[in-house]
């Protein structure tokens, strides 16, 4: 029947009133940290840097190969199998081997029963595709075995990405994957996007390794410049240290030579490397390289056992910042090129929010005017019940501190239309009892009751299609689907709560009354 309980009453009230309160947080500012809450806005909104990074994951698997070509020279070595013409090209690694050797190396990398079962474990672990022709091996990864590479190197970016992003302190960004190969970066409020793009374009790969005039070196060395391109040096190859082993690194400012340098603390493993190192090349520059080009070479003087030391290079206090964060947040897996940018200024962002909230104040205010002159009474029920779903809506959004896009606006001015729709619903419904049944109360319970599949049909289908965008759909879209997928569950409440509750209260005042509803 057309009644309210006084908990249900109480129930309608309370829930109004809170939402009302915490929408109103965005505008008010309590000291209540959980009335602290506000909706997030957008980039489009409030402006802010839009960044598409692609994973260049060439030099990974050259290196992936690379390893995979050591493991294999140890292995035949212990067997006494000599392999030759050792190469990597187009990523794929070759080598040779006499006629003799051929069955057991197929046995390697194919035959799981094999007496060397364990290398085949270890090979077969890499997801490799392995050619023979003329005794000669091609060794590559499978299409498989690629796109698990892609996705581990997908996954340790975006957490390096994301420290990297988080140490600047830059406001509520938003990084995701897209694909396999690529990190969606969006940054609100930031209109300057230099410095993230320099630190987001380095791949932070550090090491330490002694500075050679001996091209004979037994681990082979290379030519390498310094930062500034001014010079260049023979480096060994053979790194004694990687960033892998710092625990900590910060910009300080070195009171004897009064520069700034960054200071850096080694792990144990690190720190007796190190101290290692030193004290057996004394007098020797040890190279500090990072992403192939030289930082700093000073020359060892002492010993240093502390597992602590400092780089210098000129920085300025900022230069130094950024690389001490650089090395905080570990090294890529593999470099990222910025392959799309946008940048939304804090003018056009406001412009956005300007033109969002005059459509949503037209829509509603002529939505308004067409139910309350429609249906009278009926019409000011549907409009009070219309602005507390407009509250319940804003309210979900600031508990969860969501951030709002103009797609998003357009998902709640849908809701509005959405509402009126299944009020309108309701009303002709009663309409319609009204003819058969004289008892108003009768006739307005059936009218909600016999309306109930029909805007349960309508907002189910729309729930799903809001469903199907937020999961498969990007940011703006799932901005509109999120909006519009709260929007519906509010309006159920509204309709069947709120301006039923009101409803009940007028009719039951008025139950006597002919033509309630016209």
């Amino acid at each position: 029947m057309l009644y309210f309980s006084k908990i249900r009453i109480v129930f309608v009230c309370l829930i109004s009133l809170f939402f009302i309160l915490l929408t109103s947080s965005n505008i008010f500012n309590f000291n209540n940290k959980f009335l602290d809450k506000k909706i997030n806005l957008g980039l489009d909104l409030q402006g802010g840097s839009y960044l598409l990074l692609e994973i260049d994951n060439t030099p990974v698997i050259e290196q992936k190969l690379q390893n995979l070509s050591i493991t294999i020279r140890n292995f035949f070595k212990e067997k006494n199998i000599r392999i030759n013409n050792v190469k990597l090209s187009d990523q794929k690694l070759s080598f040779s081997v006499d006629e003799k050797y051929k069955q057991t190396v197929l046995d390697v990398f194919n035959d799981e029963e094999s007496d060397i079962n364990p290398y085949y474990q270890r090979f077969k672990s890499h997801q490799l595709d392995i050619t023979e022709e003329n005794n000669i091996f091609i060794v590559n990864y499978s299409r498989q075995g690629i796109v698990e590479l892609k996705t581990s190197s997908q996954d340790q970016a975006l957490e390096i990405v994301r420290r990297r992003i988080d140490e600047i302190g830059t406001n509520e960004p938003n990084i995701l994957k897209r694909g396999n190969d690529r990190i969606l970066v969006e940054l609100p409020g930031l209109d300057d996007p230099m410095r993230i793009k320099s630190l987001l374009g380095k791949t932070a790969n550090l090491t330490f390794r002694f500075v050679t005039n001996d091209n004979e070196d037994s681990f082979g060395a290379e030519k390498l410049k310094y930062e500034d391109n001014s010079e260049e040096a023979i480096v060994s190859k053979r790194i004694i240290l990687s960033g892998d082993n710092l625990l900590d690194a910060q910009p300080r400012m070195n009171n004897e030579t009064n520069e700034t340098v960054v200071s850096f603390t080694l792990d144990r493993v690190g720190a007796k490397r190190f101290g290692k190192a030193t004290s057996t090349g004394i007098g020797k520059q040890l190279a500090i390289v990072l992403d192939g080009k030289i930082i700093s070479a000073p020359v060892i003087r002492d010993t240093i056992a502390s597992g602590s030391g400092q780089i210098s290079g000129g920085f300025t206090f900022q230069s130094a910042t950024d690389l001490a964060l650089l090395l905080r947040s570990g090294a890529l897996p593999a470099p990222l090129n910025i392959i799309e940018e946008r940048t939304v200024g804090p003018d056009l962002g406001q412009d956005s929010i300007n033109a969002g909230m005059i459509a949503l104040v037209i829509g509603f205010i002529l939505v308004i005017l067409f139910i309350f002159i429609k249906y009278k009474i009926f019409g000011l029920i549907t409009n009070i019940a219309l602005i507390i779903n407009l509250f319940l809506l804003v309210g979900i959004l600031t508990i969860f501190e969501a951030t709002l896009t103009l797609p998003g606006i357009a998902g709640i001015i849908l809701t509005v239309g959405m509402a009126v729709d299944a009020n309108v619903l309701i009303f002709e419904r009663i309409k319609e009892e009204l003819k058969n049944e004289k008892n108003n109360l009768i006739a307005f319970d059936s009218g909600y009751t016999k309306s109930r599949t029909a805007i349960l049909d309508a907002n189910i289908t729309t729930l799903l299609a809001a469903i199907i965008l937020f999961f498969m759909g990007s940011g703006p879209i799932k901005g509109f689907s999120l909006t519009l997928g709260i929007g519906i569950f509010t309006t159920l409440f509204s309709v069947y709560f709120i301006a039923r509750l009101l409803t009940v209260l007028y009719v039951s005042k008025n139950k006597e009354k002919e033509g309630l509803i016209r």
